[in-house]
């Protein structure tokens, strides 16, 4: 891994949390993620199951997570298992954990090595009643690929069908979705990285310049901060690109007069920034993108105040819809008459603003959690207003990210240039 260590402390404080919740008498298991296949003798890049990573630190493919609090035998209750390494792996592959490593990174004492796992799991799984298994709830992911938890899943049902099977994903979409403090250190860091690239892609866009030598400006800065690369993929998007909310071919030349969208983050230890902000090609805006960025910006502001702990999601996002809706007649892209006619279902707004103001924020970038309970302390969300004219040519979004405390919330991309006259002032300097 890139990044530094972090305090097994973390990991401790997660599982207690965890296990506190389950039924009595239940073994919960955890895995790794798979290894995806790339090509022909390839895998992609491995990126860790963000469950099993909350509950363990150990950032390593093929491992497993056993936890059993009840277990007559005390060697049992919690368990880590992990590929056993060799020479001909090290030469090939590159170092692997060790025991001793593994137990710094987790605190978890009792490891073994993966081939003892059947046996184990066999020794103790008939005095348990209930058997937690892990699965991807998020409501965001359609289920189309029979991946590692579920291929389990089916396994243990074969060989254990009397047993009782429950859900560990309800209680870490409690859990996971307030930061801890150290969680909130890594995300910080992760937007602290994600400022330095932004402030060096100010210094470095005019007029001629390629989208994707822009991105190679972004990842250079992320990797030379220990960041592991992008939280996903990055969105550099010139004039009509900026129109396509998910544009990432980023092929494009800069044209002058143009405005770009920006939308990336780093990953620092497997948390995530998220970072938008929308800047001029040749270092101005002209009167009429200055309107629009103006407009998006005084949403933005007003959004922020709106993100606190008690706020509903959907009370939230219709607050929000009113505010741009004003500033939209403002810009004459709207008329009052057809908004007040509107059917409150389909609100007109949705034209020149169609996705969501703001998504919960950590180990998944559209973090684990529920859209039906109010914001808590300790959430860590994204606001990001945008405003996309077609016929224009033009698409602003801005965005931030937002941490909410017991006296308010707190931006943790304060010291990112935003203001209009901030970016200018950079891209001139």
């Amino acid at each position: 891994m890139k990044y530094l260590p972090i305090s097994e402390n973390l990991f401790i404080y997660n599982r207690k949390n965890f296990v506190s919740g389950i039924k009595a008498n239940s073994v919960a298991l955890f895995y790794a993620s798979d290894e995806f296949p790339r090509s022909g003798d390839q895998t992609f890049l491995f990126k860790q199951n963000a469950d099993f990573f909350y509950l363990t630190g150990i950032d390593q493919e093929q491992s497993i997570l056993l936890l059993y609090p009840d277990c007559p035998n005390p060697l049992y209750r919690e368990v880590l298992f992990l590929r056993q390494t060799s020479e001909h792996i090290a030469i090939w592959e590159g170092h692997k954990y060790t025991k001793e490593e593994a137990r710094k990174a987790s605190g978890i004492q009792n490891v073994y090595w993966l081939q003892d796992f059947d046996a184990i799991l066999q020794s103790i799984i008939y005095y348990a009643d209930n058997i937690y298994i892990n699965t991807n709830e998020n409501d965001r992911y359609a289920h189309t690929v029979p991946y590692r938890d579920l291929r389990m899943l089916q396994e243990l049902r074969a060989k254990f069908p009397l047993h009782n099977y429950e859900r560990s994903a309800p209680l870490l979409r409690n859990l996971r979705v307030i930061k801890s403090d150290v969680e909130i250190e890594l995300t910080q860091k992760a937007c602290n990285i994600t400022r330095d690239a932004f402030v060096r892609v100010l210094k470095f866009v005019k007029p001629g310049i390629a989208e994707y030598e822009i991105e190679a400006e972004i990842i250079h800065e992320f990797t030379r901060q220990r960041a592991t690369g992008h939280a996903y993929n990055p969105i550099i998007a010139s004039g009509r690109n900026a129109i396509v909310l998910h544009y990432n071919d980023n092929n494009q030349i800069c044209q002058d007069g143009d405005v770009i969208l920006f939308d990336f983050g780093a990953e620092y230890a497997n948390y995530n920034a998220d970072l938008s902000r929308s800047i001029p090609v040749n270092g101005r805006f002209t009167p009429r993108q200055r309107q629009v960025y103006d407009a998006v910006l005084r949403v933005m502001k007003e959004a922020t105040q709106m993100i606190v702990a008690g706020a509903v999601w959907n009370e939230y996002h219709e607050e929000v819809g009113k505010v741009m809706t004003s500033e939209l007649i403002g810009l004459g892209l709207l008329d009052r008459h057809d908004v007040e006619k509107q059917d409150p279902k389909m609100p007109l707004y949705k034209k020149y603003f169609m996705h969501g103001t703001s998504h919960h924020l950590g180990l998944d970038v559209h973090d684990y959690a529920s859209r039906y309970k109010p914001f808590e302390v300790g959430n860590i969300l994204t606001c990001e207003p945008g405003i996309y004219i077609a016929e224009e040519n033009l698409g602003i979004r801005l965005e931030n990210d937002i941490l909410i405390t017991h006296d308010g919330n707190i931006d943790l991309m304060a010291d990112i240039p935003l203001e209009a006259e901030h970016i200018e002032g950079i891209m001139n300097g």
